[in-house]
């Protein structure tokens, strides 16, 4: 398996989770969706805390990891996002040694 995969986790300021969410449907939805690279996402919120999201992502590599972030949409989706981040993603790269998928 040569994927990658990588997990974030953004802390809000608090309250504005509701707020980063809808900066998230407006800018990664559309650009994940049509985004060949990714093989899954999933955009989650915390259980244990109000003020946390974390994301889960698969792409076919790290190279079309990297390049998703030189993408206008993620250049815009950063702008709006930023003042509603209490500070930078906690970002923890993986390789998947086994996938189930479907």
């Amino acid at each position: 398996m040569n994927t990658f995969a990588v997990i974030i986790k953004h802390k809000t300021q608090p309250g504005k989770r509701d707020e980063v969410r809808a900066v998230w449907e407006k800018h990664m939805a559309p650009a994940v969706a049509a985004n060949p690279g990714h093989l899954a996402y999933f955009y989650c919120f915390d259980n244990a805390d109000p003020d946390v999201i974390c994301a889960f992502q698969q792409y076919s590599s790290a190279e079309a990891s990297q390049a998703f972030l030189q993408t206008a949409s993620y250049a815009a989706y950063l702008v709006d996002v930023e003042p509603l981040l209490s500070g930078p993603p906690q970002v923890t790269a993986l390789t998947p040694m086994w996938v189930k998928t479907s």
